[in-house]
Protein backbone atom coordinates (compact mmCIF):
# COMPACT_ATOMS: atom_id res chain seq x y z
CA UNK A 1 0.00 0.00 0.00
CA UNK A 2 1.65 3.40 -1.12
CA UNK A 3 0.30 5.72 1.84
CA UNK A 4 2.34 8.71 -0.32
CA UNK A 5 0.15 7.90 -3.38
CA UNK A 6 -2.70 7.42 -1.22
CA UNK A 7 -2.39 10.64 0.59
CA UNK A 8 -2.61 12.77 -2.52
CA UNK A 9 -6.14 10.92 -3.23
CA UNK A 10 -7.53 13.98 -0.49
CA UNK A 11 -7.40 17.50 -1.22
CA UNK A 12 -7.10 18.45 2.85
CA UNK A 13 -3.89 16.99 1.82
CA UNK A 14 -2.13 16.85 -1.27
CA UNK A 15 0.89 18.39 -2.19
CA UNK A 16 1.98 18.49 1.50
CA UNK A 17 4.33 16.94 4.03
CA UNK A 18 3.72 15.64 7.19
CA UNK A 19 3.23 18.32 9.64
CA UNK A 20 2.46 20.56 6.87
CA UNK A 21 -1.06 18.96 6.47
CA UNK A 22 -3.32 18.51 9.01
CA UNK A 23 -2.87 15.58 11.03
CA UNK A 24 -5.77 14.02 11.22
CA UNK A 25 -5.88 11.72 14.31
CA UNK A 26 -10.13 11.45 14.82
CA UNK A 27 -10.83 9.17 12.45
CA UNK A 28 -13.08 7.08 14.73
CA UNK A 29 -15.56 10.16 14.20
CA UNK A 30 -15.22 11.46 9.95
CA UNK A 31 -12.68 9.98 7.75
CA UNK A 32 -11.55 12.39 4.80
CA UNK A 33 -12.92 12.00 1.33
CA UNK A 34 -10.69 11.33 -1.69
CA UNK A 35 -11.31 12.50 -4.88
CA UNK A 36 -13.09 9.85 -6.54
CA UNK A 37 -16.03 10.49 -3.55
CA UNK A 38 -16.30 13.92 -4.04
CA UNK A 39 -15.68 13.87 -8.48
CA UNK A 40 -19.09 10.93 -7.88
CA UNK A 41 -21.00 13.56 -5.26
CA UNK A 42 -20.92 16.65 -8.09
CA UNK A 43 -21.01 14.58 -10.80
CA UNK A 44 -24.43 14.09 -10.21
CA UNK A 45 -25.47 17.58 -9.37
CA UNK A 46 -23.50 18.19 -12.52
CA UNK A 47 -24.49 15.78 -15.17
CA UNK A 48 -27.71 13.63 -13.63
CA UNK A 49 -29.60 16.03 -11.00
CA UNK A 50 -32.98 14.58 -10.85
CA UNK A 51 -34.99 12.19 -9.22
CA UNK A 52 -34.74 8.06 -9.31
CA UNK A 53 -37.72 5.90 -8.85
CA UNK A 54 -40.58 7.93 -9.86
CA UNK A 55 -40.23 9.59 -13.65
CA UNK A 56 -39.36 7.70 -16.66
CA UNK A 57 -37.29 9.86 -18.49
CA UNK A 58 -33.60 9.53 -19.26
CA UNK A 59 -32.02 11.44 -16.02
CA UNK A 60 -34.37 9.61 -14.08
CA UNK A 61 -33.42 6.10 -15.51
CA UNK A 62 -30.20 7.04 -14.99
CA UNK A 63 -30.75 8.02 -11.32
CA UNK A 64 -32.36 4.96 -10.31
CA UNK A 65 -29.95 2.53 -12.45
CA UNK A 66 -27.21 3.84 -10.37
CA UNK A 67 -28.68 4.26 -7.40
CA UNK A 68 -29.21 0.00 -7.52
CA UNK A 69 -25.85 -0.02 -8.86
CA UNK A 70 -24.87 1.31 -5.22
CA UNK A 71 -26.82 -1.22 -3.95
CA UNK A 72 -24.75 -3.91 -5.59
CA UNK A 73 -21.63 -2.65 -4.90
CA UNK A 74 -22.63 -2.23 -0.97
CA UNK A 75 -23.77 -6.05 -0.81
CA UNK A 76 -20.84 -7.48 -2.75
CA UNK A 77 -18.16 -5.52 -0.47
CA UNK A 78 -20.08 -7.07 3.19
CA UNK A 79 -20.65 -10.32 0.97
CA UNK A 80 -25.10 -9.94 1.60
CA UNK A 81 -27.14 -12.81 0.52
CA UNK A 82 -28.85 -10.55 -1.91
CA UNK A 83 -28.85 -6.39 -3.29
CA UNK A 84 -32.32 -6.02 -1.43
CA UNK A 85 -30.81 -6.98 1.80
CA UNK A 86 -28.94 -3.27 1.94
CA UNK A 87 -31.21 -0.51 3.29
CA UNK A 88 -29.79 3.09 2.53
CA UNK A 89 -29.99 5.13 5.82
CA UNK A 90 -28.65 8.30 7.50
CA UNK A 91 -26.23 6.70 9.40
CA UNK A 92 -25.69 3.95 11.70
CA UNK A 93 -27.90 5.48 13.88
CA UNK A 94 -31.35 5.39 12.01
CA UNK A 95 -30.39 1.85 11.47
CA UNK A 96 -30.44 0.28 14.66
CA UNK A 97 -33.92 2.78 15.78
CA UNK A 98 -35.24 0.94 12.39
CA UNK A 99 -34.53 -2.63 14.09
CA UNK A 100 -35.27 -1.13 17.34
CA UNK A 101 -38.95 0.19 16.33
CA UNK A 102 -40.14 -2.72 13.26
CA UNK A 103 -38.93 -5.92 15.37
CA UNK A 104 -42.00 -7.40 16.84
CA UNK A 105 -40.97 -7.93 20.42
CA UNK A 106 -43.47 -8.94 23.52
CA UNK A 107 -43.74 -7.39 26.85
CA UNK A 108 -40.99 -9.14 28.28
CA UNK A 109 -38.45 -9.98 25.93
CA UNK A 110 -34.67 -9.50 26.79
CA UNK A 111 -32.16 -7.14 24.48
CA UNK A 112 -28.67 -8.07 25.67
CA UNK A 113 -25.65 -5.40 25.28
CA UNK A 114 -22.58 -4.81 26.17
CA UNK A 115 -21.74 -2.34 28.96
CA UNK A 116 -19.72 -0.29 26.62
CA UNK A 117 -22.26 1.08 23.83
CA UNK A 118 -22.23 4.46 21.78
CA UNK A 119 -25.83 5.40 22.81
CA UNK A 120 -26.67 4.81 19.29
CA UNK A 121 -27.05 1.49 20.23
CA UNK A 122 -28.12 2.38 23.89
CA UNK A 123 -30.89 5.18 23.83
CA UNK A 124 -33.02 2.91 21.50
CA UNK A 125 -33.14 0.05 23.91
CA UNK A 126 -34.44 2.73 27.08
CA UNK A 127 -37.16 3.68 24.83
CA UNK A 128 -38.09 0.01 23.96
CA UNK A 129 -38.24 -0.66 28.01
CA UNK A 130 -40.41 2.15 28.31
CA UNK A 131 -42.47 1.84 24.81
CA UNK A 132 -42.57 -1.59 24.56
CA UNK A 133 -42.13 -3.46 27.66
CA UNK A 134 -39.07 -4.93 26.72
CA UNK A 135 -36.22 -5.66 29.28
CA UNK A 136 -32.73 -4.78 29.06
CA UNK A 137 -29.57 -6.08 30.27
CA UNK A 138 -25.95 -5.04 29.91
CA UNK A 139 -23.32 -7.79 29.33
CA UNK A 140 -20.17 -7.12 31.79
CA UNK A 141 -17.00 -6.73 30.15
CA UNK A 142 -13.93 -8.31 31.31
CA UNK A 143 -11.23 -6.30 33.46
CA UNK A 144 -9.35 -5.20 30.55
CA UNK A 145 -12.49 -3.90 28.27
CA UNK A 146 -12.70 -7.63 26.60
CA UNK A 147 -15.98 -9.46 25.79
CA UNK A 148 -16.82 -11.98 29.20
CA UNK A 149 -17.58 -15.16 26.98
CA UNK A 150 -18.83 -17.17 29.39
CA UNK A 151 -21.07 -14.45 30.93
CA UNK A 152 -22.63 -13.85 28.31
CA UNK A 153 -23.47 -17.38 27.96
CA UNK A 154 -24.81 -17.06 31.63
CA UNK A 155 -27.20 -14.41 30.71
CA UNK A 156 -28.74 -15.81 27.49
CA UNK A 157 -32.06 -17.44 27.86
CA UNK A 158 -35.38 -18.29 25.67
CA UNK A 159 -36.28 -14.77 26.74
CA UNK A 160 -33.59 -12.90 25.17
CA UNK A 161 -34.95 -12.09 21.46
CA UNK A 162 -32.23 -9.76 20.46
CA UNK A 163 -28.32 -9.28 21.10
CA UNK A 164 -27.37 -6.15 19.84
CA UNK A 165 -23.66 -5.24 20.36
CA UNK A 166 -20.88 -2.60 19.35
CA UNK A 167 -19.22 -5.02 16.64
CA UNK A 168 -15.75 -2.78 17.23
CA UNK A 169 -15.84 -0.33 19.91
CA UNK A 170 -15.00 3.22 18.92
CA UNK A 171 -14.20 3.39 22.79
CA UNK A 172 -10.94 1.76 22.50
CA UNK A 173 -10.73 -0.10 19.25
CA UNK A 174 -11.42 -3.76 20.42
CA UNK A 175 -14.00 -6.42 18.15
CA UNK A 176 -16.26 -8.52 20.07
CA UNK A 177 -15.93 -12.31 19.01
CA UNK A 178 -18.99 -12.15 17.32
CA UNK A 179 -18.39 -15.35 15.37
CA UNK A 180 -19.46 -17.04 18.67
CA UNK A 181 -21.55 -14.65 20.19
CA UNK A 182 -24.37 -14.84 17.17
CA UNK A 183 -23.54 -18.98 17.15
CA UNK A 184 -24.63 -18.81 20.50
CA UNK A 185 -27.56 -16.40 20.22
CA UNK A 186 -28.88 -18.44 17.30
CA UNK A 187 -28.68 -21.43 19.54
CA UNK A 188 -31.38 -20.30 21.48
CA UNK A 189 -33.50 -18.93 18.68
CA UNK A 190 -32.83 -15.54 19.09
CA UNK A 191 -30.97 -12.74 16.67
CA UNK A 192 -28.56 -10.61 16.39
CA UNK A 193 -27.45 -7.18 15.64
CA UNK A 194 -24.28 -5.77 15.05
CA UNK A 195 -23.34 -1.83 15.40
CA UNK A 196 -20.37 -1.90 12.42
CA UNK A 197 -19.79 1.76 12.63
CA UNK A 198 -16.28 1.55 13.64
CA UNK A 199 -15.47 -1.96 12.18
CA UNK A 200 -16.87 -1.88 7.84
CA UNK A 201 -14.37 0.58 7.48
CA UNK A 202 -11.51 -0.94 9.04
CA UNK A 203 -11.47 -4.51 8.68
CA UNK A 204 -12.97 -7.68 6.19
CA UNK A 205 -16.59 -7.98 6.78
CA UNK A 206 -18.41 -10.87 5.78
CA UNK A 207 -21.98 -10.79 6.50
CA UNK A 208 -22.98 -14.04 5.42
CA UNK A 209 -19.71 -15.74 6.89
CA UNK A 210 -20.79 -14.25 10.06
CA UNK A 211 -24.66 -15.23 9.58
CA UNK A 212 -25.21 -11.71 11.54
CA UNK A 213 -29.21 -11.14 11.23
CA UNK A 214 -28.77 -7.34 11.27
CA UNK A 215 -25.81 -4.90 10.81
CA UNK A 216 -25.85 -1.41 10.59
CA UNK A 217 -23.04 1.59 9.71
CA UNK A 218 -22.26 4.89 8.24
CA UNK A 219 -20.55 5.34 5.55
CA UNK A 220 -18.91 8.73 6.68
CA UNK A 221 -16.51 6.67 8.65
CA UNK A 222 -15.75 4.99 5.50
CA UNK A 223 -14.28 7.86 3.05
CA UNK A 224 -17.88 8.39 2.23
CA UNK A 225 -20.26 11.38 2.62
CA UNK A 226 -21.91 12.20 5.45
CA UNK A 227 -25.59 11.62 5.73
CA UNK A 228 -24.92 7.95 4.47
CA UNK A 229 -25.80 4.83 6.49
CA UNK A 230 -26.39 1.27 5.61
CA UNK A 231 -28.87 -1.12 7.38
CA UNK A 232 -28.46 -4.93 6.24
CA UNK A 233 -30.79 -7.48 7.49
CA UNK A 234 -31.61 -11.11 6.15
CA UNK A 235 -34.04 -11.12 3.55
CA UNK A 236 -37.30 -12.66 4.96
CA UNK A 237 -36.13 -10.60 8.25
CA UNK A 238 -36.46 -7.36 6.89
CA UNK A 239 -40.03 -8.62 5.14
CA UNK A 240 -40.87 -9.32 8.63
CA UNK A 241 -40.04 -6.41 9.92
CA UNK A 242 -42.71 -3.53 10.24
CA UNK A 243 -42.41 0.04 8.27
CA UNK A 244 -40.64 2.54 10.06
CA UNK A 245 -41.05 6.03 8.54
CA UNK A 246 -43.77 5.57 5.83
CA UNK A 247 -44.91 8.05 2.69
CA UNK A 248 -44.04 8.71 -0.70
CA UNK A 249 -41.77 5.52 -2.11
CA UNK A 250 -42.66 3.21 0.45
CA UNK A 251 -46.21 1.98 -0.68
CA UNK A 252 -47.25 0.83 -4.37
CA UNK A 253 -50.35 2.15 -4.31
CA UNK A 254 -52.72 4.01 -1.74
CA UNK A 255 -56.43 3.96 -1.27
CA UNK A 256 -58.63 6.93 1.41
CA UNK A 257 -58.54 4.21 3.92
CA UNK A 258 -55.75 1.50 3.36
CA UNK A 259 -52.23 1.46 2.26
CA UNK A 260 -49.87 -1.27 0.59
CA UNK A 261 -46.22 -1.10 1.39
CA UNK A 262 -43.34 -2.78 -1.23
CA UNK A 263 -41.06 -5.10 -0.33
CA UNK A 264 -38.13 -4.27 1.61
CA UNK A 265 -36.05 -2.72 0.85
CA UNK A 266 -38.27 -0.08 -0.92
CA UNK A 267 -40.70 -0.18 2.01
CA UNK A 268 -37.62 1.22 4.32
CA UNK A 269 -36.67 4.22 1.94
CA UNK A 270 -39.39 6.94 2.59
CA UNK A 271 -39.30 9.83 0.22
CA UNK A 272 -37.08 11.33 -1.70
CA UNK A 273 -33.54 9.72 -1.41
CA UNK A 274 -29.86 11.64 -0.99
CA UNK A 275 -28.57 10.63 -4.26
CA UNK A 276 -25.65 12.15 -4.24
CA UNK A 277 -25.18 10.76 -0.74
CA UNK A 278 -25.57 7.25 -2.67
CA UNK A 279 -23.36 8.04 -5.60
CA UNK A 280 -20.54 8.68 -3.25
CA UNK A 281 -21.08 5.74 -1.37
CA UNK A 282 -20.71 4.03 -4.42
CA UNK A 283 -17.61 5.45 -5.40
CA UNK A 284 -16.57 5.40 -1.42
CA UNK A 285 -17.01 1.62 -1.86
CA UNK A 286 -15.02 1.18 -4.16
CA UNK A 287 -12.10 3.20 -3.14
CA UNK A 288 -12.04 0.72 -0.24
CA UNK A 289 -12.30 -2.11 -1.90
CA UNK A 290 -9.47 -1.61 -4.32
CA UNK A 291 -7.29 -0.84 -1.42
CA UNK A 292 -8.50 -4.36 0.57
CA UNK A 293 -9.72 -3.98 4.54
CA UNK A 294 -7.26 -6.11 5.33
CA UNK A 295 -4.72 -3.88 4.43
CA UNK A 296 -5.96 -1.07 6.10
CA UNK A 297 -6.36 -3.45 9.13
CA UNK A 298 -2.65 -4.08 8.84
CA UNK A 299 -1.50 -0.57 8.50
CA UNK A 300 -3.47 0.59 11.79
CA UNK A 301 -2.17 -1.78 13.88
CA UNK A 302 1.60 -1.39 12.66
CA UNK A 303 0.87 2.36 13.52
CA UNK A 304 -1.00 1.72 16.69
CA UNK A 305 1.98 -0.72 17.62
CA UNK A 306 4.36 2.00 17.13
CA UNK A 307 2.37 4.54 19.48
CA UNK A 308 1.22 2.43 21.91
CA UNK A 309 5.43 1.41 22.56
CA UNK A 310 5.78 5.30 23.04
CA UNK A 311 2.65 5.69 25.01
CA UNK A 312 3.63 3.00 28.18
CA UNK A 313 6.65 4.49 28.43
CA UNK A 314 5.06 8.36 29.50
CA UNK A 315 4.18 8.50 33.16
CA UNK A 316 0.54 9.39 34.01
CA UNK A 317 -0.50 7.86 30.83
CA UNK A 318 -2.98 5.19 31.49
CA UNK A 319 -4.70 3.66 28.04
CA UNK A 320 -7.87 1.84 28.24
CA UNK A 321 -8.30 -1.03 26.54
CA UNK A 322 -6.69 -4.40 26.07
CA UNK A 323 -2.69 -4.01 26.32
CA UNK A 324 -2.26 -5.57 23.35
CA UNK A 325 -2.35 -2.88 20.65
CA UNK A 326 -3.20 -5.54 17.72
CA UNK A 327 -6.31 -6.07 19.64
CA UNK A 328 -7.91 -1.88 19.84
CA UNK A 329 -6.72 -2.06 15.60
CA UNK A 330 -6.26 1.61 15.07
CA UNK A 331 -7.55 3.23 18.41
CA UNK A 332 -5.37 4.53 21.44
CA UNK A 333 -7.94 5.96 23.82
CA UNK A 334 -6.43 7.14 27.40
CA UNK A 335 -6.46 9.57 29.83
CA UNK A 336 -3.27 11.33 32.14
CA UNK A 337 -3.60 11.86 35.47
CA UNK A 338 -4.50 15.27 36.48
CA UNK A 339 -4.76 16.36 33.05
CA UNK A 340 -8.29 17.06 31.28
CA UNK A 341 -9.09 15.09 28.02
CA UNK A 342 -10.09 18.42 26.71
CA UNK A 343 -7.00 20.46 27.03
CA UNK A 344 -5.11 17.66 25.74
CA UNK A 345 -7.14 17.53 22.70
CA UNK A 346 -6.92 21.80 22.14
CA UNK A 347 -3.09 22.18 22.49
CA UNK A 348 -2.49 19.42 20.30
CA UNK A 349 -4.51 21.33 17.78
CA UNK A 350 -2.70 24.41 18.33
CA UNK A 351 0.77 23.90 19.05
CA UNK A 352 0.96 20.39 16.80
CA UNK A 353 -1.79 20.59 14.35
CA UNK A 354 -2.88 17.62 15.65
CA UNK A 355 -6.67 16.87 15.12
CA UNK A 356 -7.73 14.56 17.93
CA UNK A 357 -10.86 13.85 20.18
CA UNK A 358 -11.83 13.94 23.67
CA UNK A 359 -14.79 13.53 25.71
CA UNK A 360 -16.49 10.59 26.64
CA UNK A 361 -17.05 9.36 22.97
CA UNK A 362 -20.75 9.41 23.11
CA UNK A 363 -20.24 6.52 25.48
CA UNK A 364 -20.95 8.23 28.41
CA UNK A 365 -22.84 4.96 30.11
CA UNK A 366 -18.84 3.27 30.47
CA UNK A 367 -17.11 6.37 31.50
CA UNK A 368 -19.97 6.54 34.38
CA UNK A 369 -19.68 3.73 35.45
CA UNK A 370 -15.88 3.88 35.55
CA UNK A 371 -16.15 7.11 37.64
CA UNK A 372 -14.26 8.64 34.41
CA UNK A 373 -14.75 12.43 33.03
CA UNK A 374 -13.29 11.05 29.84
CA UNK A 375 -10.11 10.14 27.66
CA UNK A 376 -8.11 11.50 24.60
CA UNK A 377 -8.63 9.10 21.41
CA UNK A 378 -6.27 8.86 18.77
CA UNK A 379 -7.55 7.20 15.84
CA UNK A 380 -6.13 5.87 12.49
CA UNK A 381 -6.72 5.51 9.05
CA UNK A 382 -4.96 5.01 6.07
CA UNK A 383 -3.54 8.39 5.03
CA UNK A 384 -1.96 8.50 8.48
CA UNK A 385 1.88 7.93 9.03
CA UNK A 386 4.85 7.35 11.20
CA UNK A 387 5.75 10.33 10.76
CA UNK A 388 2.81 11.90 11.96
CA UNK A 389 3.10 10.18 15.09
CA UNK A 390 6.20 10.53 15.91
CA UNK A 391 4.78 14.59 15.94
CA UNK A 392 2.60 14.12 18.26
CA UNK A 393 4.76 12.17 20.31
CA UNK A 394 7.42 14.78 20.17
CA UNK A 395 4.84 17.76 21.51
CA UNK A 396 2.63 14.85 23.87
CA UNK A 397 5.43 14.29 25.42
CA UNK A 398 6.84 17.85 26.30
CA UNK A 399 3.16 18.90 27.32
CA UNK A 400 2.71 16.07 29.90
CA UNK A 401 6.48 17.41 31.05
CA UNK A 402 5.12 20.67 32.04
CA UNK A 403 1.72 20.20 32.77
CA UNK A 404 1.02 16.36 33.81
Amino acid sequence: MDIKKIREDFPILQGKEEGEAPIYFDNACMTLKPEPVIKAIVDYYRNYPGCGGRSIHRIASEVTAKYENAREEVASFLNAGLPEEIVFTKNTTEGINLVANSLNFEKGDIVLTTDREHNSNLVPWHLAVKRKGIMHKVVPSNEDNTFNLEKFKEMMSKRVRLVSMVHTSNLDGYTIPAKEIIEVTHDYGALVLLDGAQSAAHRKVDLRALDVDFFACSVHKMMGPTGMGILYGKEHLLESLDAFIVGGDTVSSTYYDRSYFLNAPEKFEAGLQNYAGVAGTEAAVKYLKNIGPEEVHRHEVELNTYLTKEMKEIEKVKIIGPEEPKERGGITSFVVEGVDAHDIALVMDEIANVMMRSGMHCVHSWFHAKRIKGSARVSFYIYNTKREVDIFLEHFKNYVEKFG
